[in-house]
């Protein structure tokens, strides 16, 4: 079993690897063709950071590993919510931006809520993807409308590259990161996007192969190995990217990229997977992880909406939590 763990190990390093190759080069040839910057940002970046979740997820159904699939889809979602940003306020208190509770965590609230009534009848099925396809399309045009009407209501921003395809038009951060790729070559765009292809498919390999060998030398459910494990696994780059953003002193940002995060983990990876092949959800996932999923999206809004900030206390209560949570799925196998 240690063989395993370090081949999971190996396959995490490898996926991450290979999402950042992707997305650098992705971007780089969007930017060649001029699409903006802030486009860029919130559609290529937002989809490529998303990437590992997929490529694990579609080597799990394709082994008709179903219940590690949908495990790692609600694990991530939870953890995202209980662990990161429990561990990042207990750094520092997050402050919350008022438009982001308004707007994006109805988003959120609204789209966990529909996964959970698209799986109740035990099957995501290829009618349930297209729902969930043209949920996620929609949230991209509604997010480059927001950002273009935001920019035109604060004005233009000076550009920091004039030598770069395009303006940066946003002060957003991750925009500038973008930014940064624009002078690559033909050869080299189309190198990191295939390595990165190449690399994402391996690491998902790895990790599917392992975490099935892990779980089967364990007698542990499929299901709990995706929910734990697996989730936080492929959690990590949220994890890395909100304790940056606290150490920038843009705790701000936190919140925002979590509930992005989430999004995009049922829009994007749920909606494409079940268009490939339809998704068996077991009753024990509809039955308990699915409303702990519900539940901890749902306690957002009153940690969040009290003074507009997830204070240390908060995130304490948070991570208690999670922990009972993982105790309880565990507590069978100990």
């Amino acid at each position: 079993m240690v063989i395993q763990a370090v081949i999971f190990l190996a396959g995490l390093g490898v996926l991450y690897v290979g999402a950042e190759w992707l997305v650098r080069g992705a971007s780089a040839l969007a930017l060649h063709f001029g699409i903006r910057p802030l486009v860029v940002g919130l559609t290529v970046v937002a989809l490529g950071t998303s990437m590992p979740e997929f490529l694990l997820n579609l080597f799990a159904v394709a082994a008709k590993e179903d219940s590690l699939a949908v495990g790692n889809i609600i694990g991530s979602n939870i953890a995202n919510i209980a662990l990161i940003l429990g561990l990042t306020s207990l750094l520092i208190p997050l402050a919350v931006d008022r438009g982001t509770i308004r707007r994006e965590y109805p988003m959120m609230l609204g789209v966990t809520l529909l996964f959970w009534a698209l799986a109740s009848d035990g099957v995501v099925s290829r009618l349930d993807g297209t729902v969930l396809v043209f949920g996620l399309v929609s949230f991209m045009v509604w997010l480059v409308v927001d950002a273009r009407n935001h920019a035109r209501k604060n004005g233009p921003h000076r550009p920091t590259d004039e030598g770069a395809t395009g303006r940066l038009d946003s002060d957003d951060e991750e925009t500038a990161e973008v930014m940064a790729t624009a002078r690559l070559g033909s050869g080299q765009r189309f190198g990191y996007i295939l390595a990165g292809v190449i690399a994402l498919a391996i690491g998902a390999r790895l990790m599917v192969t392992s975490a099935v060998a892990i779980a089967d030398a364990l007698n542990v459910h499929h299901v709990v190995i995706g929910l734990t494990i697996v989730a936080i696994g492929t959690s990590l780059p949220e994890l890395a990217a909100s304790m940056v953003c606290v150490m920038r002193k843009e705790a701000d940002m936190s919140v925002g990229n979590i509930l992005g995060s989430n999004l995009l983990n049922i829009l994007f990876v749920v909606g494409l997977i079940a268009l490939f092949r339809p998704l068996v959800v077991e009753p024990v996932a509809l039955q308990i992880h699915f409303p702990v999923m519900v539940g901890f999206t749902a306690l957002l809004l009153p940690l969040a909406w009290t003074r507009f900030r997830i204070t240390r206390p908060e995130g304490a209560v948070l991570l208690f939590l999670y922990a009972g949570y993982l105790a309880y799925l565990v507590s069978p196998y100990l």
